[in-house]
């Protein structure tokens, strides 16, 4: 894959690479790529969670029930 780049654009990507210390501009759009992918999953979970019904509120109760099964390692 080829990619063009506008100079001001180039010089911006060679600039994250360095400050990154990457070794290419492909590692630099790889990076890119992977936080894209990352945002989208956590946008699906979310308007899953936000379509799906209502829980039990994460109150205090909650979290204390929570803490006693992780240190039973349940």
């Amino acid at each position: 894959m080829n990619i063009s780049l506008p100079d001001a654009l180039q010089s911006y990507v060679d600039e994250q690479v360095a400050g990154r210390r990457l070794g290419t501009s492909s590692e630099y759009v790889r990076e890119l790529i992977q936080r894209d992918q990352d945002r989208q999953r956590l946008r699906g979970l979310l308007l899953d969670g936000a379509d799906s019904a209502a829980a039990a509120p994460a109150d205090r109760t909650y979290f204390d029930a929570l803490r006693t099964r992780v240190s039973r390692g349940v």
